[in-house]
């Protein structure tokens, strides 16, 4: 397919046929069986973990949902698996965590993705937002104290054994709304559980209003001399 084109998917009963869409990826893939399911409706779903582009296809098909990608957005990108009851919206985003992508709704049963985007959310008026180059630097070590807690919770996901870099997105609130694995880690179990752990974090302060959004984390492995350690206390003892 050449540069500046997209082609339209279509039911495999049906003949594909091709338009110029800019680099729209047009995938409404609904079998005839597969008409879309009620918001509330769970139901069960075996999409495993792959390219994001192939893991929509089955999503759609599963469920009935129209999805448009721009498929320069979703080029190298990865879905997690899906496997078990979800409703459709619960399965979607479930497929799209880690990948720094997000849905956005034209309506119930079509949707577009987008790059994730931080939700404004109004702090509390007791917790202002830190200006200071030192409250800043009190948040730095906000953000270690909080990845402590999450990764260490799991053998999967205790720090020293991988490597990997990954990107987050924190509301005002110190809420992380969305996450993307720039680089495995090498296990996908691990991979998972990891991207799983980032649902949950949140820092124990108010995000400054000057953070560049997202947050890029690295993690290293113990033979780089560098790197978490968990203890039995809150906060952060290794540099």
């Amino acid at each position: 397919m050449q540069r500046g084109q997209a082609r339209e998917v279509f039911p495999r009963s049906t003949l594909a046929r091709r338009v110029s869409l800019g680099l729209l990826l047009v995938l409404s893939l609904r079998s005839a069986a597969a008409e879309p399911v009620p918001a509330t409706l769970r139901m069960t779903l075996h999409i495993p973990a792959q390219e994001l582009a192939h893991a929509l296809d089955q999503y759609s098909r599963a469920t009935g949902m129209a999805v448009l990608v721009d498929s320069q957005l979703s080029r190298g990108r990865r879905s997690l698996a899906v496997d078990g009851e979800y409703t459709a919206a619960d399965a979607l985003r479930r497929l799209l965590g880690g990948s720094g992508l997000m849905a956005k709704y034209a309506r119930d049963d079509a949707f577009t993705l987008q790059v994730a985007q931080v939700e404004d959310v109004a702090l509390p008026v007791d917790k202002p937002a830190p200006a200071s180059a030192a409250l800043n630097r009190n948040y730095a070590t906000a953000v270690q104290a909080a990845l402590e807690r999450n990764l260490c919770r799991s053998p999967l996901t205790r720090p020293g054994s991988f490597r990997a870099v990954l990107q987050v997105w924190i509301g005002r609130d110190g809420v992380v709304q969305h996450n993307r694995l720039l680089t495995s880690t090498g296990d996908t179990r691990r991979d998972a559980a990891l991207i799983d752990s980032f649902r949950t974090l949140k820092i124990d302060r108010p995000t400054p209003g000057a953070l560049r959004q997202p947050v890029t984390l690295l993690l290293l492995p113990e033979s780089s001399g560098k790197r978490m350690e968990c203890t039995q206390r809150e906060g952060v003892s290794g540099g």
